[in-house]
């Protein structure tokens, strides 16, 4: 069945007509994956199929995963939190599409739960009140996951590592990778789906406050604009 869904996308995507389609990818309850011209799983990870510059147009360039339509429910949040820690979007969007594939009523078998998939202590220690509150979840995963990279020395594979398996498994391993197959394939999968790596520690991160209609709005940037504070470790948390 594997092979004839494979067979079928391939031929799809050599035929000019739908040489701009969308294929989408899942694994079913049997972990088998399955291919489709039509998004049947809301895990379901989507791949645009495009014709290579300068070849004939059945020609086929690598693919890049796009983050689906849900994920851009929550793209000001992820965007917000990231600059206000000084990560990329999209490494944090690849964080949330490996973890709960962008639903945020999600719940492990261990007790994790929401977007970015935080344990109970994880959520209590970032004052987290309703953890399938996508504003309080993505705060506090993103702050989490740059604690984690500060106590690793900004090294982006025992981050990861660390947020699957806990900073405990990476230190009894010598802070390194721990051999899990999951943990292994979990760093892998989100290096490869994030465009770019998690910013350096040194980029500067700016806060201004705006009054509108009479309330306060917190905003934050990486360019320093007038009025502005730097963001410092404390405001982080």
């Amino acid at each position: 069945m594997v092979r004839r869904l494979l067979l079928a996308a391939a031929l799809c995507a050599l035929t000019p007509s739908v040489a701009h389609a969308q294929i989408y990818a899942w694994r079913d309850t049997a972990g088998n994956l399955v291919l489709s011209d039509t998004p049947k799983d809301p895990s379901a990870k989507t791949y645009a199929v495009t014709p290579a510059a300068g070849t004939p147009s059945g020609g086929i360039r690598t693919t890049k995963v796009a983050f689906s339509r849900r994920a851009a429910e929550y793209n000001d949040l992820i965007v917000e939190h990231s600059t206000r820690h000084a990560l990329s979007p999209d490494f944090v969007r690849a964080v949330i599409q490996a973890e709960s594939a962008f639903n945020p009523r999600a719940r492990s078998l261990k007790g994790a739960m929401g977007l970015m998939q935080l344990m109970p202590q994880t959520a209590r220690a970032y004052g987290v009140f309703d953890p399938f509150n996508a504003a309080e979840n993505i705060r506090a995963g993103v702050a989490y996951l740059r604690s984690l990279l500060d106590r690793f020395n900004q090294d982006e594979s025992l981050a990861l590592a660390a947020y699957n398996a806990g900073p405990a498994a990476v230190e009894k391993y010598g802070r390194s990778v721990p051999p899990y197959k999951e943990t292994r394939s979990y760093v892998a999968k989100i290096r490869g789906a994030a465009s770019q790596p998690a910013a350096p520690p040194a980029t500067r991160v700016f806060k201004t406050i705006d009054i509108i209609d009479g309330r306060p709005v917190i905003r934050y940037t990486n360019k320093p604009a007038e009025g502005a504070n730097v963001v410092t470790a404390a405001d982080r948390r």
